[in-house]
């Protein structure tokens, strides 16, 4: 903060800031002073067949009305079971229409407490269900057109899924490009762009390296499909130097510029 480096946002996990003071809230009104906010859950569990817990929610609303985010997010992901049990991680939802008709009615639940848009995020997922009806764009095509969300559409998510179902690095890439082609225009409210662990037999979503090639490539599609989007680098693992961070900050601000300029 003291450097105050040019950034056109910065982004916090809402869950580190639910408490009504101290040092943690005084450090964000400070960012907020200086840059846009977005505001980016991940105890929300939109997709909980339990239903949205009242306390967090309340919440997450003191939070939005003092800090007057930008965007506000979640994932599109279960957490919640039974009256009390949370998983703290981000477990898939299955793609059907009684999947949906749940999200929809979990998202606009939201919005109406916090009277604004909210926006959804795909997530990197490790296990799925079986029974699928809807492929996973075809379903953000519908919870964003009938419940007003928008999407936060994470790439890197897009490539692990990718690279878990067994494809390579380049063929990842095209599936992804492939999976956002599917988006119907003007769905995308942000994108979320990071690193990736390669395990001998599983990729991780670990936020602790810089964007692979890959990703980038797919960003580049992208934004020539989309436009240019509020775009953020997301790195909370094996934290660099500042100066890397702003070196993939500008990296997707040199892609938009040079999209704006062909």
């Amino acid at each position: 903060m003291a450097q105050r480096p040019a950034l056109d946002f910065i982004e916090v996990h809402s869950e580190n800031f639910f408490a009504d003071g101290g040092a943690t809230l005084a450090v964000l009104e400070a960012g907020r002073a200086a840059y846009e906010l977005s505001l980016h859950g991940v105890g929300l569990g939109l997709g909980s067949a339990a239903g949205l817990d009242p306390w967090h929610l309340d919440r997450l609303q003191q939070l939005v009305a003092r800090v007057q985010p930008r965007w506000v997010s979640d994932h599109a992901c279960f957490a919640r079971v039974g009256s009390g049990l949370h998983a703290g991680d981000l477990l898939p939802i299955r793609f059907d229409d009684a999947s949906l008709a749940l999200m929809v009615a979990h998202v606009q639940q939201v919005q109406e407490r916090l009277g604004r848009p909210l926006l959804v995020e795909n997530i990197s997922a490790y296990l799925g269900w079986q029974g699928d009806t809807l492929a996973e764009p075809e379903f953000f095509n519908e919870l964003t057109r009938r419940s007003g969300c928008g999407l936060l559409l994470d790439l890197n998510n897009l490539v692990v899924n990718a690279r878990n179902d067994g494809l390579a690095p380049a063929a990842a890439a095209q599936a992804a490009c492939a999976w956002v082609d599917a988006l119907r225009p003007g769905c995308v409210g942000e994108i979320h762009l990071a690193g990736h662990c390669e395990l001998p037999d599983l990729v991780i979503d670990d936020h602790g390296s810089r964007v692979r090639d890959e990703v980038w490539q797919v960003y580049q599609h992208s934004l020539a499909r989309l436009g240019p989007v509020a775009t953020l680098i997301e790195w909370d693992t094996a934290l660099p130097e500042l100066a890397v961070l702003l070196d993939e900050a500008e990296g997707a601000r040199r892609r938009q510029r040079e999209l704006l300029s062909c």
